[in-house]
């Protein structure tokens, strides 16, 4: 896929909640200002009639990916926000369509990463695990990442963070795959599923107390997703509880897998999160922390 020029056109659709119309009006600038065209989806200006923590029904939502995907006009997809509803609708989609198309740039994070997880797997396409416009966590710094992966994908790399930390030192090197840690953990037993194998994992979450992210890491590997891993990244964890009782869950559960493993390198439900490329090889240097992303 090329990276976005001046005059193409972005897809903008709610696969998950309702957008707040305040965050919705504030995003349309950023993304028009990056001179693009911004063609909003259906279901980004509507809420469910009756489960109003849905867009729309999961027929509309999937129609509205559908539509945007194999729009020819349309070179980027790009999820609002996320909350919560995206793996209801990915059975509605005809993925054979969608593989028989062009492929697009598609982009978004948190409830998306089941999304992420389906066009990987009935794709086979990269996608970017990104902070989501619609979201009072759209910052600067986020949305200039967003914008230069889209636009300058070679400016981004590689990435480290100086709160980040070696929680098991080493290198590693695989295609990165994961995202939000709770979506994963119910993305097994679907067609969608993946593995962890030869691959370097990406993890974060908000919101989850210390025992339920045990329970979601607990699933992951007695399920056998991380058999193989060639490494882990760990990004934020806000909302849930202390941060040194959560690395210390990390370090207790995955730890005993013997891989490289970094914690804190920025990415998730925080202001400054980067873009990250799913699907593509990269060097991990926990030691060095930094992530590389090869081409």
């Amino acid at each position: 896929m090329r990276p976005l020029v001046p005059g193409d056109t972005l897809a903008l659709i709610a696969p998950a909640g309702p957008i707040p119309a305040v965050h919705l009006d504030a995003a349309l600038p950023v993304l028009e200002s990056w001179g693009l065209k911004v063609s909003v989806g259906p279901c980004v200006l509507s809420r469910h009639s009756t489960l109003d923590y849905l867009s729309a029904t999961d027929a509309e939502r999937a129609a509205e990916f559908t539509e945007a995907w194999l729009d020819p006009s349309v070179q980027c997809v790009l999820a609002a926000r996320g909350g919560y509803g995206t793996q209801r609708m990915l059975d509605l989609i005809d993925w054979r369509a969608l593989a028989d198309a062009p492929p697009k740039i598609f982009a978004g994070s948190s409830d998306v990463t089941a999304l992420h997880q389906a066009i990987s797997a009935h794709l086979g396409l990269v996608s970017l695990f990104s902070p989501m416009p619609a979201s009072p966590l759209f910052g600067t710094f986020a949305a200039e990442h967003l914008r230069q992966s889209l636009f300058e994908p070679e400016k981004v790399q590689p990435l480290s963070n100086p709160a980040s930390r070696t929680l098991v030192p080493g290198r590693a090197r695989g295609v990165l795959t994961g995202g939000n840690l709770a979506l994963l953990a119910a993305g097994l037993g679907t067609p969608e599923q993946g593995s962890a194998r030869g691959r370097i994992v990406l993890l974060e979450d908000v919101t989850e107390s210390a025992y339920r992210l045990d329970r979601l890491l607990t699933q992951l590997l007695r399920a056998g997703w991380f058999d193989g891993v060639a490494g882990i990244v760990l990004g934020s964890w806000s909302g849930c509880g202390n941060p040194e009782r959560v690395e210390a869950l990390m370090l207790d559960r995955l730890g005993p897998l013997g891989v490289p493993m970094l914690a804190d390198l920025g990415f998730g439900h925080v202001e400054n999160s980067p873009t990250i490329p799913l699907g593509v090889a990269a060097d991990l240097d926990a030691t060095a922390r930094t992530l590389t992303f090869r081409s």
